[in-house]
């Protein structure tokens, strides 16, 4: 089975091309032979069976692919078949040479789904589990490998506001899982738990496993308490000899799409705002076409027991924003050999990647949206009213290359020229993640498998920070300041297993998992920063700076480490291939808690059956209702948490008399202890239905899930002075604590269809709809003993004026993210604004950041040598606040230093004079519908000898969105700068939206 297994995934990568051959004539008494291939490279296939059909005689190919066999008058028909390829009948007819090619069995190949520690056939799978393979994959310039799923997957959100190439995708899988510790899935790459996905190019991927409940990710214990996402990467080929050689290459062309509507100089003008005499498109001048590029090259093969594959991936992606860049390198190498006639095998897996990133300060995206459009760049291009002398100007123009290296600034509030924040300052990161692997498995019998593995996954993040010592916004006034800082992670893990798979009586199969698991988490970090420079001189000599003390400034470092031991167990039993049972049990120890709560057990239980085997389900090939339930655990976001954590104080000289000689850092403590720290733990029922009609031809599943999370961790504000509850005798010392105070609970339901081989004419069509239905995580509880918190207030929209003004109230027995404030009821004839209350307690609740719905709609369509994918996306049930309405779309006086946004809600007379203040004017749905991704490509019929295939291809992403959303992006924000409590704000920075052209090529030498 395992070996059947390893083949059915090692062919995987070969994607379907049939042509069928016409030979000679028919003699009673001849010999039929010819030649079997691969459809796709144009290999010789050794090993394929060839039968004469209703018979027993027949044959296999050798080497070379090449078969003969004898031929009886009355022989019809030809079956040739090979495992992971789709078994193919020739008529015999007058033909004695036949020249076949298999395509191969693309649905067989996805029958293997991988779980936890190991894979399972897909009939057995009771849990909620959903399978993408590479055919299924998004199309176009992903640079982050999560993105192939979007809208792919029901119950996974993969987003990403705005179009920054360096913001890395917000993943959810069922909604909220937590609010004080981890909230997004648990990565898995080639039995790697916990990967840097940063450590694996999206070319490079086979496919992606998705554990969805509790009951499937419980064997990851508190790793996996926000779903699991298992990642396949390519192996070689199995068979033996030769290698084939693959490129892939594209270029893109990226443009800003959707920026906002904003008034023209002159309306400027003429609604108050100052006019400085020039005419600047500052979007423009901050934006580019950006231009990228990415090479894939791969080497595979195979010998005797070995297959292998080693890769090159190059990525270069500009932001459509100047000064904004991704350039990423990444290598990995497979090695899989068997030994002892293949009872002793062995993987190694070597992968690292190396990115380097520039950034831009987001506040630049806004400027260039609300700065004086009759502002100039640069201060020479400035002409005051009235006269100015020679002497006047010469001075003006020498004072402001001096301070502000010649561009225009004004000393106004919240007001800085956008092309000098990109050329001023720089932001950096250097990111280096490698990742080896080693796994042996040696069978001790027919029915016992030992395996171990070991794997480290190291990552080491540099990052560096620059403003000009002419720089207005942040180094003006320090005359420039720099800084590093340095993040190194190391997990190491070890892990030991053992299988039995037996039939243990009469049509009853049963397989035995049980392991040992230890996981050794070391993370450490430095950085300094320092300011007042002579001259510009970057972030690489700090020393250089005149001060090491005070603001724009300082020096620290840490270093933590942490174990999880584990052991764990899981039984799974298939009767008949027609009843599934399946339970598990993890227990682990972690470093990390309270001495007396280090100890955690996690079991599940799922159970299925195909009533088609025992029922005549009419149009039903499958009809398998399922049911699990799953408790995982929580690891806390710091290993330090119980412990009462001191941090650096102020600098004390303890003799004033020597004030340099007799300085000392004090010490403050930053949080209570809490030996009472527990895990946060999520129980989550699910029930499901696996279904197909017409013999596969629509396929697809549905689960309806609960999930309560109790004793959620959260970092809550104590009293100092008053007793330690979660440590009695002693008394709160410092202002925080973390402990477990919180209950949430959500429910959802989850759809997908698959309509496989849709025959139009001579066009195939393979269309595949899946949704998500959610009822949004609502607080049970928000308190523990006497910590008593009957909500939780986030958000405050900023300033000018907004910094104290909290809009998402979080309380108990209401949903997560409910927008709290007062209606707006119109506008005076002065325009100011008439709202319902003025008073806090009297505010109401307006509306949730949360959807409650996501949906993606992906079509596939294939005629002869071409192919069309696309896929729709969308989202349903958010709002958004539009912080670029809820700051300028006001005239009042404070108002009028920065340009008016200009949407359809923009109320034109009168004017808005009051102050800008938040109400549900400036919520906005998010509803949205999506053209992601649309790729068109050609198949060339290749004849070459050194070539087994040649693609053409082009597409877009992003070609357009219908919403009624005015800002920039109404993509669903689940947080707010990583806050969980806080969704569905559009901040004043959001990166502007690009709409993506790629067009490329790939092939394959032989």
């Amino acid at each position: 089975m395992r070996n059947y297994l390893q083949k059915l995934k090692a062919f995987a990568i070969v994607s379907v091309l049939m042509v069928v051959s016409i030979a000679s004539a028919f003699a009673q008494g001849r010999e039929a032979s010819g030649t079997v291939l691969d459809a796709t490279l144009r290999d010789p296939l050794p090993g394929v069976t060839v039968l004469v059909k209703g018979t027993t005689r027949g044959t296999t190919t050798d080497l070379d692919g090449k078969f003969k066999l004898d031929l009886q008058p009355g022989d019809a028909t030809l079956v040739f078949s090979f495992v992971g390829f789709t078994p193919q009948e020739v008529a015999i007819g007058n033909q004695s040479v036949f020249n076949i090619e298999l395509a191969e069995d693309i649905q067989s190949l996805q029958e293997a789904v991988v779980i936890g520690y190991g894979t399972q056939d897909k009939k057995e799978i009771t849990s909620a589990v959903t399978s993408v393979g590479t055919e299924q994959f998004n199309r176009g310039n992903f640079p982050n490998p999560t993105q192939l799923l979007q809208g792919k997957v029901a119950g996974l959100s993969v987003t990403r506001a705005g179009g920054n190439p360096n913001s890395q995708p917000t993943l959810r899988l069922r909604g909220i899982s937590s609010f004080g510790a981890n909230q997004s899935p648990l990565i898995v790459l080639d039995g790697v738990i916990g990967a840097s996905i940063d450590a694996v190019d999206p070319n490079d991927i086979e496919s992606f496993d998705v554990l969805k409940d509790a009951s499937a990710a419980a064997i990851y214990g508190t790793r996996g308490s926000a779903g699991v996402i298992l990642i396949t990467t390519k192996k070689g080929s199995s068979k033996k000899g030769g290698a084939n050689v693959t490129i892939n290459t594209f270029g893109a062309a990226e443009v800003a799409t959707n920026l906002i509507p904003i008034l023209s100089p002159e309306e400027f003008v003429a609604r108050g705002g100052i006019d400085y005499g020039s005419r600047t498109d500052w979007r423009d001048e901050v934006t580019q076409t950006a231009l990228n590029g990415t090479v894939n090259a791969s080497v595979s093969g195979g010998f005797d027991n070995t297959n292998y594959l080693a890769s090159v991936n190059y990525r270069n992606n500009d932001g459509i924003v100047k000064g904004t860049n991704r350039e990423t390198l990444n290598t990995r190498f497979n090695l899989n050999h068997g030994l002892l006639q293949n009872r002793l095998r062995m993987n190694m897996s070597l992968a690292y990647t190396q990115t380097s990133t520039e950034d831009v300060n987001g506040e630049a995206v806004r400027y260039a949206t609300i700065y004086n459009p009759t502002a100039p760049i640069f201060e020479r291009d400035f002409t005051p009213a009235g006269e100015e002398t020679a002497a006047a100007r010469e001075l003006r123009l020498r004072n402001a290359n001096r301070d502000f290296g010649g561009y225009f600034q004004r000393p106004l509030f919240d007001y800085f020229n956008p092309v000098a924040l990109i050329n001023q300052q720089k932001f950096t990161n250097d990111i280096k993640s490698a990742i080896y692997s080693y796994r042996l498995e040696y069978d001790l019998s027919d029915k016992f498998t030992i395996a171990t593995q070991f794997s480290e996954d190291r990552l080491t993040v540099n990052s560096t920070s620059f403003f000009s010592f002419q720089d207005f916004n942040n180094g003006f006034g320090r005359s420039g300041s720099a800084g590093q800082d340095l993040f190194n992670r190391t997990t190491s893990i070890w892990n030991g297993t053992i299988r039995f798979q037996d039939e243990i009586f009469d049509k009853m199969d049963f397989t035995f998992l049980g392991g040992a698991e230890t996981q050794i988490f070391n993370e450490n970090g430095f950085n300094a920063s320092s300011s007042r420079f002579l001259f510009d001189q970057g972030a690489n000599n700090l020393g250089a700076g005149g001060l090491r003390f005070g603001p724009g400034t300082g020096m620290g470092s840490f270093a933590t480490r942490a174990v999880l031991n584990s052991l764990f167990g899981r039984a799974n039993f298939n009767y008949n291939n027609t009843y599934f049972f399946s339970a598990s049990v993890r227990s682990e120890t972690y470093s990390g808690f309270g001495k007396e709560n280090q100890t955690g057990i996690f079991p599940a239980v799922t159970a299925g059956a195909d009533l088609t085997q025992v029922l005549d389900m009419g149009p039903f090939s499958q009809f398998k209702p399922r049911a699990s339930f799953g408790i995982v655990g929580q690891l806390p976001p710091s290993p330090t948490l119980a412990l009462g954590i001191f941090g650096n104080g102020n600098r004390i000289p303890l003799n004033l008399a020597e004030p340099i000689n007799s300085v000392f850092v004090g010490v403050n403590q930053l949080q209570n202890p809490n030996p009472q720290l527990k895990w946060e733990t999520t129980q989550e029922l699910n029930f499901g239905l696996d279904y197909a009609l017409f013999n596969g031809k629509i396929t697809g599943t549905m689960d309806y899930w609960r999930r309560n999370i109790s004793d959620l961790l959260f970092n809550t504000q104590v009293p100092i002075g008053a007793p330690n509850e979660f440590d009695p005798g002693n008394f709160y010392t410092a202002p925080s604590i973390w402990a477990n105070i919180a209950d949430l609970s959500s429910a959802g339901f989850e759809f997908l269809l698959n309509v496989n081989n849709v025959k139009l004419g001579m066009v195939t069509w393979n269309p595949s709809a899946n949704f998500t239905i959610y009822r949004r995580t609502t607080i049970d509880r928000i308190g523990v003993g006497s910590i008593s918190l009957p909500e939780i207030r986030q958000a405050t929209p900023g300033a000018p004026g907004q910094n104290n003004n909290e809009i998402v109230w979080n309380r108990v027995g209401e949903e997560i993210g409910n927008f709290y404030g007062p209606k707006f009821l119109g506008l005076t004839e002065n325009g100011e604004y008439i709202l319902s209350t003025e008073r806090p307690e009297e505010f109401e609740n307006l509306g949730n950041g949360l959807p409650t719905a996501d949906f993606g709609f992906s079509n596939s369509f294939s005629y002869k040598n071409w192919d069309l994918n696309f896929l729709l996306r969308g989202s349903v049930g958010h709002l958004i606040y539009n912080s670029f309405r809820g700051f300028y779309e006001n005239a009042d006086a404070a108002s009028n230093t920065w340009n008016s946004v200009v949407t359809k809600n923009t109320p034109i007379s009168p004017l808005v004079t009051s102050t800008p203040t938040f109400s549900d004017l400036y919520l906005e749905r998010g509803d949205f519908v999506r053209l992601d991704n649309l790729q068109l490509g050609y198949n060339l019929p290749v004849k070459s000898a050194a070539i087994s295939n040649f693609r053409l291809y082009a597409g877009v992403q992003n070609l357009f969105t219908i919403t009624q959303f005015s800002g920039v992006d109404p993509e669903v924000r689940w947080t707010d700068g990583g806050n969980a409590l806080a969704p569905g704000i559009e901040r004043r920075n959001t990166y502007f939206v690009p709409r993506t052209w790629t067009a490329g090529l790939t092939f394959t030498l032989k």
